[in-house]
């Protein structure tokens, strides 16, 4: 049976700003290391053979390099600079795509994504096209009205998270498109273009690191893993 190419495009364009830190948060250290090493160790744990692609912004690409060396990281991937938004981000990194395959697509900042959905998610798409992963809210949830807000049904919604990975072709032609307000992720862009999305069960664990507190929990997973 040939091996379908499994790329992994890890999007790391974030500030400091709401980490209320002087660093990047994708370079904030976890566990003895920056986050973004962690992120890119889990995609080697599920295949060493997955391409990965480093989106960063340029000014950040040589200190990437620096912490690479301080920290002794030689996991092969490649450094690709990012765009002024996400989208254009994500584009970049397509652009380091070769032919077939298939491409997920992951915040550098969710470096405690599970194994086991890193590989459902590429399982999904290999089958449906598109696989996005996504939990239920725990909490109840109102929608804002003209008038105020009303109680919705929580089981009618879903967190959306990531990876989310997509056939090469699908991905590719869905960033062909001009860049819209709409477009929050790429499960968004791809839908735009009348695809449909598969959603697959992700984890509570599969956290964004956005702020400080984000950080605490971060620190208390990573203690809990080497239990």
């Amino acid at each position: 049976m040939v091996q379908v190419p499994e790329y992994a495009i890890i999007v790391a364009g974030g500030s400091g700003t709401r980490m209320q830190h002087s660093l990047p948060k994708q370079f904030i250290e976890v566990a003895g290391k920056p986050i973004l090493m962690h992120t890119i160790e889990q995609f080697y744990r599920y295949n060493p053979a997955v391409r990965l692609i480093v989106v960063l912004p340029q000014e950040q690409i040589t200190t990437w390099r620096e912490l690479c060396r301080k920290y002794t990281f030689k996991l092969f991937h490649m450094t690709v600079a990012g765009g002024a938004t996400r989208f254009g981000s994500v584009k970049n990194g397509l652009g380091a795509v070769m032919g077939d395959g298939l491409v997920a697509v992951h915040d550098g900042v969710r470096p405690f994504v599970e194994v086991e959905t890193i590989r459902a998610a590429y399982e999904a798409a290999a089958k449906f096209g598109s696989a996005v992963v996504a939990v239920s809210p725990k909490d109840s949830i109102r929608e804002l009205t003209g008038e105020g807000s009303r109680a919705v049904p929580r089981a009618n919604y879903k967190l959306v998270q990531t990876p989310q990975c997509f056939k090469a072709s699908i991905l590719r032609s869905a960033y062909e498109q001009p860049e819209q307000e709409h477009f929050t992720d790429d499960a968004s862009v791809v839908e735009s273009t009348g695809e449909k999305i598969k959603l697959v069960e992700g984890s509570y664990r599969n956290i964004k690191i956005t702020t400080p507190e984000d950080l605490v929990l971060a620190e208390a997973f990573a203690a809990q893993d080497k239990m």
